[in-house]
């Protein structure tokens, strides 16, 4: 195929008119003469190059390595305020045995026959002369009469590093950390790659997040929402905090602790405790309590019948 493009390429090149098209439209595809080409003109001339020409070296190449993914999951609490973890990481490293040769010892690594150590093989091929990556060699210039015995001639053993990382407050399900150059090795010198920790939070009994707010429900009774009351509600720092409940307050009423939530990733401040109170209607009532409640009912003009009495009017506001 490659070899059929230098041929198209040679003949666009050779016609006067087709060149002065190229000429002129540059990357972009000409009106017409250019349809052939699954790729923009110019970029198979940069392959072609590419390929054969020494621009891509074959095992010479310095490679990048691989980027690694790591899955860590956290509690609520930490994910909130921050926490120091070590991670175990299973990774590729180059061998020290062999210090990334493969081979046994450096005896027995030999230079390549085929290429005389060049890592290509040249050929002519029409009015080109070609470079092809040595097969023999795999385009390393040498070959290996014994392996390491403790890699096995694959250069790199695999191994489980401990890493120590600094788990930033604020983070939740879906926050990537970044550690620069903890990924897998590079290839003939090639810098490593990257490690990633993908983090995923585990939920809470008590607290659920919305952005940076964190949100709770606590149960209070008839008697402290409408008459009033201080209730104790948990939080994820100290001991918790004691909050006024106002007279006459509704089922589903939220109250805010300034600056308990979670911290913003971008430094933009903290976010609030949010506390959603649930009214809790009585089930079951003492005859006293069922008295006083009547008293209650004719008081204010209410109806005691069964479908519209005060008992089953609260208990409808509730549900």
């Amino acid at each position: 195929e490659k070899f059929k493009e230098i041929n198209e390429a040679y003949a666009t090149l050779s016609d006067q008119d087709k060149r002065r098209r190229y000429d002129t439209f540059g990357h972009a595809e000409g009106p017409q003469g250019f349809e052939g080409f699954g790729q923009g003109f110019g970029d198979i001339f940069n392959d072609i190059f590419d390929d054969f020409f020494g621009g891509r070296q074959g095992g010479h190449r310095v490679t990048r390595g691989p980027d690694i993914e790591y899955r860590l999951s956290l509690a609520f609490e930490d994910a909130i305020n921050g926490k120091e973890v070590s991670l175990k990481i299973p990774r590729w490293e180059i061998c020290k045995e062999c210090r990334g040769s493969g081979a046994k010892s450096p005896d027995h690594i030999k230079t390549c026959l085929s290429c005389k150590g060049a890592g290509q093989l040249r050929f002519q091929q029409g009015f080109f002369t070609i470079n092809k990556t040595c097969g023999r060699c795999r385009g390393t210039g040498h070959t290996i009469t014994a392996f390491c015995p403790t890699c096995r001639g694959q250069q790199r053993v695999q191994t489980e590093r401990v890493l120590n990382l600094h788990i930033p407050a604020g983070v939740e399900t879906g926050t990537r950390l970044r550690l620069a150059n903890e990924g897998e090795p590079g290839e003939n010198g090639g810098p490593p790659g990257d490690l990633y920790v993908l983090i995923h939070v585990a939920p809470h009994q008590t607290f659920t997040r919305k952005g940076n707010d964190i949100v709770c429900e606590v149960p209070i009774s008839f008697a402290a929402a409408a008459l009033g009351a201080k209730v104790k509600v948990p939080t994820l720092k100290g001991d918790g905090a004691v909050i006024k409940i106002p007279s006459g307050t509704q089922h589903d009423k939220i109250f805010r602790l300034k600056g308990l939530g979670a911290p913003s990733l971008r430094g933009n401040g903290t976010g609030d405790q949010l506390i959603r109170v649930k009214v809790e209607i009585p089930t079951k009532l003492t005859p006293k309590q069922k008295e006083l409640l009547e008293e209650y009912a004719r008081s204010s003009g209410e109806s005691l019948d069964h479908e519209g009495g005060i008992l089953s009017k609260m208990k409808n506001m509730f549900e």
